[in-house]
């Protein structure tokens, strides 16, 4: 596959941590949230490596955060997903599907209950801001509506926590996962949580004060050395592997939460209001034609840029291969696709065209590890 480079602009907004990482060695960029996200750092094989074995710092800036405050705010963020957040209590994080009126989803942030009338929403890569102050509007909430200038960086890996600890002290490790709380680094509070894109383990840091942030982002990589400390960004292989969903990719608009094994985060029994509730009431009592499921193939190379049909033996389309990677850990292709139902059972065999031949593979469960 022929790479190309990206031409940068104001459009394309980069972070505060791009110099830094361009020294570092970035050789690949994609655009999430109209912003730079690191893609590679050389081989991505190599970093799942690394990533899994000792600790990474990635920027992941382009993680924008919608915040919405006011005397409405917990009423405007409950409208917006199909998780009941009731209950919620400051301090915490919350993985919430946010739907349209037609149970379609528009995203899938990670939402941070600041205070009861001030949320972070942190989102994945569509203009959740817009969807916001449309249902803000046409509502007529008294909320306010922004962007705040908040640039993460994650610190991610099995020795994450023992970096963390050297420069936060034994307090961070008490964390729980999705939990936050506030620490102080070079002059300034950060909001750290425990959280990030992968399944190694790790911190998120909110930056809000840059100066300080960027003495952070240095002094990690400074006093990480006895940690095999290294740049990375969230890895494809090992994201696949674990079964982290990446919406625009795996699932889109035109999915429901059902079809995509969101249904612990689905309360429709509930007295919370929110948007595509009776939407969901009916696809609940339905069923559900498609969902997202696991398919591995017998070969070692792959190289995905879009969907990719799935057929039987009849050359009938039972599937859609929206993600795949080459695993090293089943060393074979591994992806995640939405199946039909005819064809969403485990060991149930599939074809696709890949790499010029038809190649056979098998559906199976996620997360596959």
């Amino acid at each position: 596959m022929k790479n190309f480079l990206i031409a940068k602009s104001r459009r394309l907004r980069s972070t505060p941590y791009t110099s830094r990482i361009e020294e570092q060695g970035v050789t690949a960029y994609t655009i999430y949230n109209h912003m730079l996200l690191p893609a590679a750092f050389g081989s991505i094989e190599e970093s799942y490596h690394h990533l899994k074995e000792h600790v990474q710092i990635w920027d992941v800036a382009a993680e924008r955060q919608v915040e919405i405050s006011g005397k409405d705010s917990a009423k405007l963020v409950q409208l917006m997903t199909c998780r009941d957040l009731s209950k919620s209590k400051d301090g915490r994080c919350y993985y919430c599907p946010i739907i349209d009126d037609n149970a379609g989803l528009i995203n899938d942030p990670v939402v941070l209950r600041i205070n009861e009338n001030k949320w972070w929403i942190s989102i994945a890569d569509t203009d959740v801001i817009l969807f916001a102050k449309g249902l803000a509007i046409g509502n007529k909430f008294d909320v306010e509506i922004t962007e705040p200038k908040v640039d993460i960086m994650a610190v991610q890996g099995p020795k994450s926590f023992k970096l963390m600890e050297k420069i936060f002290g034994e307090q961070i490790t008490k964390l729980k996962f999705f939990g936050f709380d506030y620490f102080e680094f070079g002059g300034a509070k950060h909001l750290i949580a425990q959280s990030g894109w992968s399944k190694q383990g790790g911190y998120e840091v909110y930056v809000q004060n840059t100066e300080a942030g960027l003495k952070l982002y240095d002094h990690l990589f400074e006093i990480g050395k006895e940690f095999n400390v290294k740049p990375g960004c969230p890895n494809l292989i090992e994201r696949i592997e674990s079964g982290l969903l990446s919406h625009g990719n795996d699932m889109d608009n035109g999915d429901n939460p059902y079809e995509c094994g969101f249904d612990k985060y689905i309360n429709i029994d509930s007295d919370v209001i929110f948007l595509g509730k009776e939407k969901l009431k009916t696809i609940k009592s339905e069923g559900i034609n498609k969902k997202l499921m696991g398919v591995k193939f017998d070969i070692e190379k792959i190289s995905l840029t879009g969907s990719l049909d799935l057929t039987d033996d009849q050359n009938n389309i039972v599937g859609e291969l929206r993600s795949a990677c080459y695993s090293p850990h089943f060393k074979k292709v591994i992806g995640i696709a939405m199946m039909k139902k005819s064809h969403w059972n485990v060991d149930q065999k599939v074809k696709a065209s890949i790499n010029s031949d038809i190649c056979s593979g098998k559906v199976c469960d996620l997360p596959f590890i």
